[in-house]
This record gives C-alpha cells, structure tokens and sequence, in this order.
C-alpha cells in the first residue's frame, strides 16, 4: 500500500492494489450485512514469544518485550495518550519497505509480530498493528476502523491506494487519523489528500466514510482472514 512522503517513506505503486481499490466499491454496493462475531484481543505472551524466537531470534524478542512493556505503562491511561504512543511505537520502530521487498509478494497483510520482527512494513503493516494494540489496550473495537483511502501525492491529483487507521469516539463521529507518513494524529477533515474507499474492523466493512456496515470483512477480504488466522497460531487471540 502506498505511502506519502517523509523522509523515512516513499510511496510504491502495484497494480492488484489499483485493481482492488477500483472494484472496491462495486463489491461493496452488492454486498449483503453479515457482521461476524468480534474476538476480543487476548494474547498468550508465552506463545508470542515462542513464535518471535522461531521467526525472528533473539533481536525480535528484544523488540517483543518493548511493546509488552508499552502495553503495561498505557494501560489504564485516557485514549489520547493511547493513540498518540502506540502511532509513535510502530511508526518508530517499523521501517516503511515494499511488501515485495520484504516478503517477496506485491501484497502482503502482516502480523504485529512479523512487522516488529522484520522492523520493516507497509502501511497495512502499520494499521494492523495500532489496531490490535489498542483493542488489547481495552480500546473498543467498534471505536476503531482500518480505512482503505485513495492519497493523493503532492499538490498533484495522482492518488495512491493506502492504509490508515482510524478512531472514532462514537459511530457516527469524525475519526482520529492515524497514519505512518504523519507524526501527529489529525481529524479526518485536516487530511484533505484522503479520500476514503471503504473501511473496515473484526465486526463490519463499511463503505466510503458510511456509518452502517456493509458485509462480513471475514468474508470479504481475504488478506484479513489470513491474518486472523496467522495472529491465532503465533498468540495474539
């Protein structure tokens, strides 16, 4: 998924993301309600550990007990602390790379623990990561939204498909932005370079900035259903 430019990012391009952004909302108009259940975020820090030892040795485990020990000083603190720290953690320490570059595929949804133990991602990679920190930080999973967007590059109208997380304190509000090219957290309305495609968390998938879900994400996306099932065999649920 694209990246805007900073310093530490430059923005790829792949053509199954353009063909997936543009089919998007065709899929998304067809689409029947169909919530699945939400699981709650409930890690084994044991297993977490076995499987970043297997994966990724002694330099991932290191990495490993820096967000374990981000967990245990943000827990119980008010959301804007949250939000802000955990968008801080990945965005230090997750390197933007290409999906092809790392993982030797045009597209690929990691784990938290293959993101930290590479140090390397997207901006999937990043997204993905902020979500399942902060539900496991007790914030509530409707609150939070993985939103597909088409960024625009510059001062130009060339967009790029991207990934950022989103926080809204309730259903029909405004969301927080958290994005990987950004230090700070903005209201949706302050990033006018994001035009939003389509939405979606462990209960729903939403079109466009909709309020109402459209259909099961389990279902529909199947670069989420494998990191589901990646996240179940390494610890995180």
């Amino acid at each position: 998924m694209a990246s805007m430019s900073t310093s530490s990012s430059r923005p790829p391009s792949t053509l199954s993301r353009r063909q997936f952004l543009a089919t998007a909302g065709a899929l998304l108009l067809g689409a029947k309600l169909g919530i699945s259940p939400s699981s709650a975020v409930a890690f084994n820090p044991q297993q977490l550990r076995q499987s970043m030892q297997q994966l990724y040795g002694q330099g991932g485990l290191s990495v490993l007990e820096e967000w374990f020990a981000l967990l245990e000083r943000l827990r119980g603190q008010d959301v804007q602390a949250q939000l802000r720290d955990v968008n801080d953690f990945f965005n230090r320490r997750v390197r933007w790379v290409e999906d092809i570059r790392v993982w030797g595929e045009e597209d690929f949804w990691a784990t938290p623990l293959e993101a930290l133990g590479k140090g390397q991602g997207d901006c999937e990679d990043y997204s993905i990561a902020k979500y399942i920190t902060l539900k496991q930080l007790g914030v509530p999973g409707e609150r939070l939204r993985m939103i597909y967007v088409r960024a625009r590059i510059g001062r130009s109208q060339i967009t790029q498909a991207h990934m950022v997380l989103g926080y809204y304190s309730t259903p029909n509000a405004e969301p927080l932005v958290l994005d990987n090219i950004a230090p700070s957290i903005s209201p949706a309305s302050q990033r006018n370079d994001l035009d939003p495609v389509f939405s979606f968390n462990s209960d729903g998938l939403w079109a466009g900035g909709g309020s109402e879900s459209r259909a099961d994400p389990l279902a529909r996306l199947s670069r989420w259903r494998s990191v589901i099932g990646r996240m179940q065999s390494q610890g995180f649920i």
